[in-house]
């Protein structure tokens, strides 16, 4: 279940053919170690992956995006250039891209952002926390990312997955796979918090682990980042939904130095706590956002629909990173290629 070592990126495109896990076993069995993680070529490849069968609560889901059907069909021409460009066509007839889209510091202006484990499944999580605050597929502001490490970029020098160059790898550079969504006072940020440490299982004689801890490594480890750190006025949200008593530990950045130990690395039971003011928040690229889960697939509304809208109204865009098109799940080839 450990990761692999890090490669150079081109070393990556040279092994891009990954498999992920098979639908969501039991609880036991997801203990159990695994050669996957959120994405990440590995050597050992699994022979077969099964087909994931939609939950009650994707069902649900669904009914609940089919009024959107046919507004989404509207964005979908406006979104086709731009989606085009991730994948190196452009469908006839497409409308022009807007002419000026997000900065890089506008789309890094977020002061909240929590990590536990891989980004796919855990935007899901506070996607669906959003929609319970009465957000819609228009106000919804979950995007995956990368945080917490204590190597921060100046300007618009980007943070990248492990395809990009070895100087931008975010794991290279101390920070976690992390989801920021926007809180403006208690009553908001309650049910993400909740819905964060809701997404943890209770080990006997170990505490609270999240619930992919195959994904092993600074790059996983459990995190929150709030303006202010302990010392915000928000933090006392966060020691009210730790209903668990998971131990939540001020952190300065992680730290990953040539041949040493990371210096905030992956803990069982505890929650890393930064101040976002301090340690910024990175939009990861635009594959990333709106995933499938690790092993379980998520309605098509959300993986394609809601991100169509996030682009076409510039929550998420591509950030200078090597953008990736997908031929299978988790198999990744360069839109350059």
């Amino acid at each position: 279940g450990h990761n692999a070592p890090l490669q150079p990126a081109n070393d990556m495109f040279a092994a891009a053919t990954t498999t992920r896990l098979a639908p969501r076993a039991p609880r036991a069995a997801r203990n159990q170690r695994s050669d996957n993680v959120c994405g990440r070529t590995v050597a050992r490849r699994v022979v077969a992956v099964a087909s994931a069968t939609p939950s009650t609560d994707e069902d649900a889901d669904a009914h609940r995006h089919r009024h959107h059907h046919k507004r989404r069909s509207m964005l979908a021409s406006t979104c086709a250039l731009a989606l085009g460009a991730l994948v190196g066509t452009a469908p006839k007839g497409a409308l022009a891209a807007p002419a000026a889209g997000p900065t890089a510091e506008s789309l890094r202006a977020r002061d909240i952002y929590f990590g536990n484990g891989c980004f796919w499944g855990r935007q899901h999580t506070f996607y669906e926390a959003e929609l319970s605050l009465g957000r819609t597929d228009d106000t919804i502001t979950s995007v995956v990312g990368y945080g917490g490490g204590a190597s921060v970029r100046e300007g618009d020098k980007p943070v990248c997955y492990y395809y990009g160059a070895a100087d931008t790898v975010y794991e290279r550079l101390g920070h976690a796979e992390v989801v920021a969504v926007d809180a403006a006072n208690a009553s908001e940020l309650k049910p993400l918090a909740d819905a964060y440490f809701a997404s943890f299982q209770k080990i006997p004689g170990l505490g609270m682990q999240r619930v992919d801890p195959q994904d092993a490594g600074p790059g996983y480890r459990n995190c929150i980042a709030l303006p202010g750190g302990i010392d915000s006025p928000l933090f006392k949200v966060i020691e009210e939904a730790n209903v668990h008593g998971m131990k939540l530990v001020p952190g300065s950045g992680n730290v990953m130095a040539p041949k040493a130990k990371p210096t905030e690395t992956d803990v069982i039971n505890s929650v890393w706590i930064y101040d976002s003011a301090k340690l910024p928040f990175y939009p990861a690229e635009v594959y990333h956002q709106f995933h499938d889960g690790l092993g379980y697939k998520f309605p098509v509304a959300y993986t394609r629909g809601v991100k169509a809208n996030a682009l076409e109204r510039g929550l998420i865009a591509p950030t200078g990173c090597p953008e990736m098109r997908e031929r299978s799940f988790a198999d990744f080839t360069s839109t350059t290629a």
